[in-house]
């Protein structure tokens, strides 16, 4: 016979298993990840379930001597190695963020909040894992998105500021042009009637001239000028391109002429493609395009940067200067434009992470891997879609695909 006082031990037993059992089903069914570790930090003891699911890393791999470590991003480790021995030194809870790789290559940002645990005489460090990688990339696509935008502004007040002189110098250098052309005009004319002066007079003037070497100024005057004007617009076009490439969009998508902000970006990036390929363009006839044109721009801009590189890879080997390709078409109702270029084309196994946040291929110093991850959320926030084609040793194709409504 079971006493009351057993009867209710026996239900508060009963009540904490059942809250118990709640409690495992949701800490191992959460995002926050559980996790128990030694306090050497060499030997995960315990990790929930859905790791595997949620940062992508198998199972059996956690539980491996040093795997923590390891795994640590190499910029990463000795800061948050020294954070998780704090914790264990003083026993105060903490939280730490940190990289941490995946079982493919890419890595993840981890956010773990942690404190010390005692059970049976036994010390252990426990807590929580949280993917934080998409919040931190947001967090850097603003942050890149603010300095671009104020990098924008400089550049477009700049550019503004350059064109008075630049338009002062064009009117000046095209007025030089004609007075020096009518002098000539009138120094013919006087050299006609030389012969007929006295020959002293003559003698002075040809004296005069051969002082002056005005054989010499007469037959490079007028080139200098022309190099001069050239040179004066080539200026003025990358004034111009500045303006349109940076100027600001207001708070509302606004209709734009995407192949003038296009040819505004070629010129923008000549100095990384000049050397290496030749642009081709294959416009078709296009709409205005609802969008924030100067975000469209840095699109463009990263692309065919992006290009430019792969084709130098290219070109480093072979010497023979490659291939971009710029097209453009209606399609229903979008816009597409497809940026092409005659580089080694991108590996299989990387195909999928191109578009990962500080993913990159580059040397150190040569990229950071945000290009292509912001195009492709700057395209997403247009409700359209950034896509490629590739062909190892042929080049790769972008496909910008744009709503013409917005």
């Amino acid at each position: 016979m079971m006493y009351a006082s057993e009867e209710a031990t026996a239900r508060r037993l009963v009540e904490l298993e059942r809250r118990c059992e709640e409690y495992r089903v949701l800490d191992e069914t959460g995002d926050a990840i559980p996790f128990r570790m030694t306090s050497d930090l060499q030997t995960i003891l315990y990790v929930g379930p859905q790791a595997g699911s949620l940062l992508r890393i198998a199972d059996d791999a956690w539980t491996q001597p040093g795997f923590f470590e390891e795994r640590l991003s190499p910029d990463d480790r000795a800061a948050t190695i020294e954070q998780f021995r704090l914790v264990v030194e003083f026993g105060a809870a903490h939280e730490a963020e940190f990289r941490f790789r995946r079982d493919d290559g890419t890595w993840a940002w981890l956010r773990c909040a942690m404190r010390l645990f005692e059970s049976q005489g036994v010390t252990t460090l426990a807590g929580h894992f949280t993917d934080i990688t998409v919040r931190r990339s947001l967090a850097s696509d603003l942050s890149q998105m603010q300095r671009l935008e104020a990098v924008g502004r400089l550049a477009s007040g700049v550019a503004h500021e350059i064109n008075t002189p630049i338009q002062f110098v064009g009117d000046s250098l095209a007025f030089v042009t004609d007075a020096v052309r009518d002098v000539l005009d009138v120094l013919s004319s006087y050299r006609a009637v030389v012969p007929v002066l006295p020959a002293a007079d003559a003698e002075r003037l040809a004296e005069i001239e051969r002082r002056t070497d005005l054989d010499y100024v007469i037959s490079n005057i007028m080139p200098a000028l022309q190099r001069g004007g050239e040179g004066l617009e080539r200026v003025a076009t990358l004034v111009r391109a500045m303006k349109v490439f940076a100027h600001p969009d207001g708070p509302q998508k606004a209709p734009a002429d995407l192949h003038e902000a296009i040819r505004a970006t070629m010129v923008i990036s000549t100095s990384e493609h000049k050397y290496v390929a030749d642009i081709k363009t294959a416009f078709g006839e296009l709409p205005l395009v609802t969008c924030r044109i100067s975000e469209l721009n840095q699109v463009f801009l990263n692309i065919i940067v992006n290009a430019a590189h792969a084709i130098h890879d290219v070109t480093s080997v072979t010497g023979e200067r490659g291939t971009i390709t710029i097209a453009t078409a209606v399609d229903g109702e979008s816009v597409v434009v497809s940026i092409s270029d005659t580089g080694s084309g991108i590996p299989e196994p990387i195909r999928d992470q191109i578009f990962n946040p500080f993913f990159t291929t580059k040397q150190v110093g040569k990229g950071t891997g945000q290009g292509l991850a912001i195009a492709s959320t700057i395209i997403q926030q247009h409700n359209g879609a950034l896509t490629f084609e590739t062909e190892m040793g042929k080049g790769t194709t972008f496909h910008i695909r744009i709503p013409i409504a917005g």
